[in-house]
């Protein structure tokens, strides 16, 4: 019960990864607040977690497009009035948009997952970084994805925007140095999730052959759990993640469970960031 009496805020968790995190802080003991889009889904995922808690715990939900200010705000003032306190956020909520070249894709739906993907994490970071510097401690958790670390041809809003995240989350991590805060980013690896069957109901054709197969393979091998990745988030949000910030970490392949041994090691390092690449680091004297 490692988050007995915490209050969490997840975004985007009436289904997949949300859901699964949200069950997990709700196993460790804390009072959880989810939001999403689609309200009647919400409000059936919000029974579906009551019946997984405790009397003692809270367990609420509150419509919220994230894209949209006033939603993010609304969404504080409910977690402020009926969280008895909030001690970590993750910014689940995420989509691909629009698939296929960059010159022939919808462009308003390309500005619109950068606005959910992207500016969502802006606006609910913004909103919670105040209430987390006045007492002194909180949790960020940004989900990102394999569009961070790598070029992801024909899905570019998503990788641009999980890019983006990755880099204003070490960002955050620096303007929040000292101050009990942390920010971190997770790789939840390849999941068996609403956006695989959105990727295979789009076809090779616009989502490229390569990444077509790959998604295959990943349903007929089930793909990676759901709860690495909700594990992962668990321990960052508690006492025992204290001081690793700035960090985008995969729950899959990297040693997440001893990262507290290696907190000092860490800090101040590149481990778990993302750089450029120079001659020198491939062995190469270029003048």
């Amino acid at each position: 019960m490692k988050l007995k009496g915490f209050g969490i805020l997840i975004t985007g968790a009436n289904q997949g990864l949300g859901r699964a995190i949200a069950e997990a802080c709700i196993a460790e003991g804390a009072d959880v607040l989810v939001c999403a889009r689609d309200e009647k889904l919400l409000n059936r995922t919000r029974c579906q977690l009551a019946a997984k808690a405790s009397p003692d715990q809270r367990i609420m939900s509150q419509r919220a497009d994230v894209s949209r200010r006033e939603d993010v705000r609304r969404l504080f003032e409910v977690a402020s009035q009926q969280l008895p306190r909030l001690d970590g956020l993750v910014n689940n909520a995420g989509v691909y948009g629009p698939k296929g070249p960059l010159e022939e894709v919808d462009i308003e739906a390309w500005c619109e997952a950068i606005e959910i993907n992207l500016f969502g994490v802006v606006y609910a970071c913004r909103e919670v970084l105040p209430v987390f510097r006045r007492q002194g401690h909180g949790k960020i958790v940004n989900l990102s994805g394999g569009g961070a670390t790598g070029p992801l041809p024909r899905i570019s809003a998503y990788a641009a925007s999980k890019a983006a995240v990755v880099r204003l989350t070490e960002t955050l991590a620096e303007e929040t140095r000292g101050t009990g805060i942390d920010v971190n980013a997770i790789a939840p690896g390849a999941l068996n999730t609403r956006l695989l069957e959105e990727i295979l109901a789009e076809g090779p054709e616009r989502v490229g052959k390569e990444f077509y197969a790959r998604a295959l393979k990943q349903k007929e091998n089930g793909g990676s759990p759901l709860s690495a990745a909700s594990e992962l988030c668990t321990f960052l949000l508690s006492p025992a993640s204290n001081g690793i910030t700035g960090k985008l970490i995969s729950a899959v392949w990297d040693p997440w469970r001893e990262l507290t041994r290696h907190a000092r090691e860490l800090d101040g390092t590149d481990i778990y960031t993302l750089r450029r690449i120079v001659p020198a680091d491939r062995g190469l004297k270029w003048e």
